[in-house]
């Protein structure tokens, strides 16, 4: 059974720092593709940034020079380092799997943003 688990969202104020955590069972993590969405009330599910077995690493342009995404194979986790938040990166964050055309959603995590 896959699971995926986020961790770590939370109510933090404009310029403050959160760091989201996923831990994944159930998957080869070493060969997938790991990234984290985010979707705010009424948008899109949006990429935030993704990094690859080989730790090649992409971000959305909203987010680039704020937020760092890291893998630990030996752990099997994937984490978002957000610094500089701010109030549009309010949303629910989800962790993502991929590989060929197997993809898994973890139940995402709420990331709130005030002013």
């Amino acid at each position: 059974q896959v699971q995926l688990v986020e961790s770590g969202g939370d109510l933090v104020q404009a310029g403050g720092s959160l760091r989201l955590s996923c831990a994944a069972s159930g998957i080869a993590f070493r060969i997938n593709t790991m990234a984290w969405y985010r979707q705010a009330p009424g948008k899109q599910r949006e990429l935030v940034a993704s990094i690859t077995k080989t730790g090649s690493t992409n971000y959305a342009t909203s987010v680039k020079g704020r937020f760092t995404i890291s893998r630990d194979n030996g752990k099997n986790t994937v984490s978002l380092q957000m610094n500089s938040l701010k109030p549009e990166d309010t949303a629910v964050y989800y962790c993502n799997s991929q590989f060929l055309q197997r993809t898994y959603w973890g139940q995402g995590t709420q990331v709130t943003v005030s002013s």
